[in-house]
């Protein structure tokens, strides 16, 4: 697999000297417009068009890479990471065809009520005792003077 560099070189049709030396200058908070303007000799005369381009490839690819990993780690944890599975993965080339990929086996959200259920086995209480206070709410002399004055 060849590297995030590599890649972008590529792409960009430069040369990896020059995408090592602006991803540096960017990794060292250096901004586009000043890497472009005081520091085209260390960046092989890269212009500012190149350098935006390289930055944000540069970010999409590692968020690629995270996120990569992140569903690698997840899969593995629920024991269901076959060779083909992590081969393709790997080669997965955007973050479209990772979630594609990870849809099987993504684990529904949790909502409130049921990570509360979980937590304490009080689901018959907490429910009785909610549906007693809407009843009580629903009841209260307060809501019908309420009703009483807006009619």
């Amino acid at each position: 697999m060849i590297s995030i560099e590599q890649r972008i070189a590529a792409e960009l049709g430069a040369g990896a000297a020059q995408i090592a030396a602006a991803v540096q200058l960017l990794d060292g908070g250096a901004t586009v417009p000043f890497v472009a303007r005081y520091r085209k000799e260390a960046t092989g005369g890269l212009d500012d068009v190149q350098l935006r381009a390289l930055e944000q490839r540069l970010s999409y690819l590692r968020e690629l890479e995270e996120r990569r990993e992140s569903i690698l780690r997840s899969i593995k944890e629920q024991g269901k990471l076959s060779d083909a599975l992590a081969a393709q993965i790997r080669e997965a080339d955007s973050k479209a065809r990772l979630e594609d990929l990870y849809l099987p086996y993504k684990q529904a959200a949790q909502g409130a009520r049921l990570r509360a259920r979980r937590v304490s086995n009080r689901w018959p209480i907490c429910c009785s005792a909610s549906r007693s206070a809407i009843r009580r709410r629903k009841r209260s002399p307060i809501s019908t003077r309420r009703r009483a004055s807006v009619m």
